[in-house]
């Protein structure tokens, strides 16, 4: 998997990161990896909901990877974030 084929959810509208996502996969994609982190998490869903039954028909979720990273703070203590990796194929 090449970190082209990665769209992380962050903070901007859900929509940009379905265009994003639909982007890859009609520029022959056959794999895309969904990333979040924390509050992004529900977004993440939400795109990969939106792709799969309104954009790409026939795309399919084929793993779905829950974890906990750690992340330093800006004061350099460690932060525990739940995490998220959605891999759609088509």
């Amino acid at each position: 998997m090449t970190e082209d084929n990665v769209v992380f959810v962050g903070k901007k509208g859900t929509m940009s990161y379905v265009l994003a996502v639909v982007t890859q996969i009609n520029q022959g994609a056959k794999l895309v990896q969904i990333k979040a982190r924390g509050k992004a998490i529900s977004r993440a869903v939400d795109v990969a909901e939106i792709v799969k039954n309104k954009f790409v028909l026939g795309s399919k979720i084929d793993d779905i990877l829950i974890k906990t990273e750690e992340i330093k703070t800006d004061e350099g203590s460690l932060l525990k974030v739940s995490a998220i990796e959605i891999t759609l194929i088509k």
